[in-house]
């Protein structure tokens, strides 16, 4: 157990010695601004077809479910407000942040991976130049514009799933379906939800940037790295949710 604990602390200390670094390099000269935005097309753009498809079927699952569940108690017709408030304050952000970690998580740490075990980070020092800066702050800067804007993204799509399944499978008008939601989300639901992103959106980039900085031992060492990002990814924005959750709840 000490063994264990002691090695959790090394690397949450890594991490943030990481993290550290990618902030000073943020903001020194000359600004990264051609590989930020090729970051946030690869990080971003690249990932709305899964956002997209993640978040339109879980809202149709959501009403589906939601309304069976109501109908024993005579309010099925609160399948907005359901779809709405579970869609926009934990469904939304967790289910994007989890898809998020899996594709770009995982891409981010087979790349930086890669280019450690062949030595190309070698040459970058060797070059002058930081790796921090070429290779780790530009994806931190892109993930943490982009899981917010994916995350919003998310809950419009997945909202627009429960109104498809509400009109088409029991017959709701799409008027009333919309006006339950815009009158049951409030600035504070909105809130809760996207504050959550830019936390779970730096447990994403710096656990995979750190995991791909450390990969050793040639292909098999970059594909458990890779796992490894994927399976400490996902663990620690459900177990940091559960605390953003909370807090959110006692400050607003």
């Amino acid at each position: 157990m000490g063994e264990i604990l002691r090695n959790g602390l090394e690397e949450v200390g890594g991490v943030a010695n990481l993290l550290r670094a990618a902030v000073r390099q943020f903001f020194s000269r000359p600004f990264e601004g051609e590989q930020i935005r090729h970051q946030l097309h690869e990080l971003g753009v690249r990932s709305l077809s899964i956002t997209t498809i993640t978040a339109i079927f879980t809202g149709m699952v959501l009403a589906l479910e939601t309304a069976y569940t109501l109908a024993q108690y005579g309010a099925r017709l609160l399948i907005g407000k359901a779809v709405a408030l579970s869609m926009v304050q934990e469904l939304g952000p967790v289910l994007t942040a989890i898809v998020v970690a899996g594709r770009v998580g995982a891409g981010i740490t087979a790349e930086i991976g890669t280019m450690t075990v062949t030595e190309q980070v070698d040459a970058i020092r060797a070059l002058g130049a930081d790796p921090v800066k070429k290779l780790v702050m530009p994806k931190i800067v892109a993930t943490l514009l982009m899981v917010p804007a994916l995350t919003i993204l998310a809950d419009f799509v997945g909202i627009l799933g429960g109104l498809f399944i509400s009109v088409m499978e029991f017959g709701q008008s799409g008027s009333y379906y919309l006006r339950q939601v815009i009158t049951t989300l409030s600035f504070r639901d909105v809130f809760t939800g996207t504050g959550k992103t830019p936390v779970f959106a730096l447990i994403i980039a710096l656990v995979a940037c750190y995991n791909g900085l450390r990969a050793s031992g040639g292909a098999d060492g970059v594909g458990r790295a890779t796992t490894r990002t994927v399976v400490t990814a996902s663990i620690s924005i459900l177990v940091s949710n559960f605390f953003l959750t909370k807090f959110f709840f006692v400050v607003l």
